[in-house]
């Protein structure tokens, strides 16, 4: 009798594709991210860092409340009232710091001309983001793609447990690498790369958990993780990514 080998993932470029189609199916238009001004946006991805979207919206209405939400306003505002408005979304502290560094940062290289720092080209904007204090690489990407519509692909957590799981990618890959993965594969729009990864997100609050409901999940058919023999994890996958 002849050896049945297993089919490995399909790892070609449209593949990518053919996921976010079957996700912007199931779930539509997600129209992210939910601000009404730049400046908005970027507090929002300070904010967001280390807690849910729920908790953000609570501390952005604080903001509001306070009348903190502008450039002006948190240059001048006091360290004590930005704490007490950002309390919901957790290391409060932390946060008011690192919103302090970027609106110092703001008006000592560009004037706290906001415009001009999203002007500038992608990976300089994105380098000059990455000298702030407490901007990351996925915060920072969020502000180049969210903030100043430019094609830069965001990494998260999610991310890389539902592309693991699919067998795309490994799970120990770094964020360059795995940005890469998909910025490689994905053709440079700014649209498709904004609502590929409101999708994931999406996708993995309502199946993609770190505990998975496999069975409802629209990807289902194709995941390595979902077509396992038995519960438990997935053995490392037999050949790289890439």
């Amino acid at each position: 009798m002849a050896n049945i080998q297993k089919k490995e993932p399909d790892r070609s470029p449209g593949t990518l594709l053919k996921i976010f189609r079957t996700l912007e199916i199931e779930f539509g238009p997600q129209s992210w991210w939910p601000a009404e001004t730049p400046f908005e946006m970027i507090v929002g991805a300070v904010l967001t860092q280390n807690t849910s979207w729920k908790n953000v919206e609570r501390a952005i209405v604080g903001l509001k409340r306070r009348r903190l939400l502008t450039y002006d306003a948190l240059c001048r505002g006091r360290n004590a009232s930005l704490r007490a408005a950002i309390r919901p979304a957790g290391y409060f502290n932390v946060k008011a710091k690192r919103l302090k560094n970027f609106v110092h940062f703001l008006k000592r290289h560009y004037a706290g001309d906001l415009d001009k720092l999203l002007g500038e080209e992608t990976q300089t904007l994105r380098r000059r983001l990455l000298e702030v204090n407490g901007i990351g690489p996925e915060t920072a990407d969020s502000i180049v793609l969210y903030a100043a519509h430019k094609p830069q692909f965001v990494i998260d957590a999610y991310t890389r447990r539902i592309f693991s799981r699919y067998g795309l990618v490994s799970g120990e890959m770094d964020y360059q690498r795995l940005q890469a993965y998909f910025m490689d594969r994905l053709p440079k729009d700014t649209c498709l790369f904004n609502e590929y990864h409101a999708l994931i997100v999406e996708l993995a609050k309502r199946h993609c958990l770190a505990k998975p409901r496999c069975d409802s999940c629209p990807l289902r058919r194709d995941c390595r993780y979902a077509k396992r023999p038995s519960p438990g994890p997935l053995k490392p996958l037999s050949k790289a990514p890439f």
